[in-house]
């Protein structure tokens, strides 16, 4: 771990960004006011006793002990905007159910203000994994991926069009369940243009099939490696190559390139000329690492919407990303939590 922080360290030398620098633009973050836009997800984790294999199947057999509840996909981004210090108001589409009920009453513990338009044809995404001492053996999904029916649709533009003029910027959280239409995504370019919002850009497809290049004009995207391949349909060029094909396709101002636990590079193109920088996953031994993405993805698009630098914002993600892997479920971290995970970091 010392070797990580070392090199994060240099990695902060290197765009000449110190220990204050981060702090500073913390103290900003209250000022943002942000939409966040997505597919929401109630995760649960299901924490079993291994019993052994049955005598009727090759299958492990397990006993169940207790269930726990937490934030997930675009809600879960909403969630981490909000635990910043920042304003978020978060639009998505959840079910007549009760999962849709925890949903909300969670959000509200985490000080978000919620526009669900309620879908009655289909059910709130759901998604439970069980886990034997914090090993995941699988996962069980239940949602609805189909897109939106018109109505459904002219709805989630209604409550864009009111919440566009009192924003500095809209976060895309796309887990490819339907609700990001073609339509919605004309109309968000349309408000961002209007109103002079930041957009910033997020698709997931670990289970499913999505193209992230379908955000254009952009100010920030957060892809993994294995999604930005996939949208150029380029398995052999090099990281460098591979980004810059996404800058032109998409005519994107920033990148941050997620690279597992190798960390993630972040790419600026919003000065004269590009400046990028690699940061280290500081962590060594991640216990769950599936809000990585999303905590990395909240504090740069708020670091950015209130105007600062993308280098420090990249530097207090990797920091905030490295805090999500360390327990299992997805909680949104407080800022002053953060700012010990920075003295920390700087001070080994």
């Amino acid at each position: 771990l010392d070797s990580k922080y070392l090199q994060f360290k240099n990695a902060c030398k290197r765009q000449k960004i110190i220990e204050d620098d981060l702090f500073n633009t913390m103290d900003q973050f209250h000022k943002c006011k942000l939409i966040v836009i997505g597919d929401s997800i109630l995760d649960q984790y299901s924490a079993c006793e291994a019993l052994g294999m049955s005598a009727e199947a090759p299958v492990v057999v397990v006993k169940e002990l207790e269930q726990k509840n937490f934030i997930g996909g675009a809600a879960l981004v909403a969630a981490n905007v909000s635990s910043l210090g920042a304003h978020c108001d978060f639009i998505s589409v959840v079910g007549s159910d009760e999962n849709a009920k925890k949903l909300i009453n969670k959000l509200k513990l985490s000080k978000v203000k919620t526009h669900f338009v309620i879908d009655k044809s289909r059910p709130t995404t759901f998604k439970k994994r069980y886990m034997v001492e914090n090993q995941k053996l699988f996962r069980v999904s239940k949602l609805e991926d189909d897109m939106l029916s018109p109505d459904i649709e002219e709805k989630i533009i209604q409550k864009l069009e009111e919440l566009a003029p009192l924003s500095n910027g809209i976060i895309v959280s796309d887990f490819v369940y339907g609700l990001i239409t073609a339509k919605i995504l004309k109309r968000l370019s349309e408000l961002a243009e209007k109103y002079k919002l930041m957009l910033f850009g997020d698709l997931q497809c670990s289970s499913q099939v999505g193209n992230v290049t379908k955000f254009i004009n952009y100010d920030l995207l957060c892809p993994n490696e294995k999604e930005a391949r996939i949208a150029l349909q380029d398995k052999e060029s090099g990281l460098e190559a591979l980004t810059q094909k996404l800058f032109k396709k998409t005519s994107s101002m920033r990148v941050v390139m997620k690279l597992g636990a190798n960390g993630f590079i972040a790419y600026d193109k919003s000065l004269k000329k590009m400046n990028s920088q690699s940061f280290p996953a500081l962590s060594t031994n991640p216990i769950d690492v599936s809000g990585a993405g999303d905590s990395l993805l909240s504090v740069m698009a708020v670091g950015l919407a209130c105007k600062e630098s993308m280098m420090v914002s990249a530097a207090i993600g990797a920091c905030r990303a490295a805090i999500a892997v360390d327990t299992i479920g997805n909680y949104p971290i407080d800022k002053e939590i953060l700012k010990e995970k920075v003295i920390q970091v700087f001070k080994n």
